[in-house]
């Protein structure tokens, strides 16, 4: 396999596999805090790694979704831009890393904390469809922080909406 496409994160993006990706996030995170289970932190924090690097290629949870779990669903594929979603994982990457880190430097209080704010963002994806990773990416669009090259898509906000046939919001 190329190592360029290895390494490469898919835009667009299926937002039903993200969206069970998520839920995914929220069992494994809530088992790790439920049962006090700081090495199921382990396979959380690599999760995310993985997808930040490669998208579903190298994650167990990523390849279970999108090859197995979302095609047989009867829900069509919505497809939405790819770095928003690369960001919010980037973002889980940090939290599970930090909780990770806090678990094993005895500091469980403080890991479990991280995991639930965790547990809420990927609720918040997985059963609402709200993105907090994709709101703050739009957000440091707004404000200039990320340039417009990184998502096209993303900051022709009319294109978007005329195509969908709703209101003019940001990812």
């Amino acid at each position: 396999m190329n190592v360029r496409r290895l390494f490469s994160f898919p835009n667009p993006v299926n937002e039903v596999s993200a969206r069970l990706v998520a839920g995914g996030v929220v069992l494994l995170a809530g088992l790790a805090l439920g049962l006090h289970q700081r090495w199921l932190i382990v396979p959380l924090a690599y999760g995310f790694l993985a997808r930040v690097l490669t998208g579903p290629t190298l994650s167990p949870l990523g390849q279970l979704v999108t090859r197995v779990v979302a095609p047989r669903l009867p829900v069509a594929p919505r497809r939405v831009a790819g770095p928003p979603k690369r960001f919010a994982q980037a973002i889980g990457s940090l939290f599970s890393l930090a909780a990770l880190g806090l678990a094993f430097a005895g500091a469980t209080t403080a890991a479990w904390a991280v995991l639930g704010m965790l547990i809420v963002a990927a609720s918040l994806e997985s059963f609402v469809g709200f993105c907090v990773g994709c709101r703050i990416f739009a957000a440091l669009m707004r404000a200039g922080l990320v340039p417009a090259r990184v998502c096209e898509e993303c900051a022709d906000i009319t294109g978007r909406a005329a195509a969908t046939g709703r209101a003019a919001t940001p990812a």
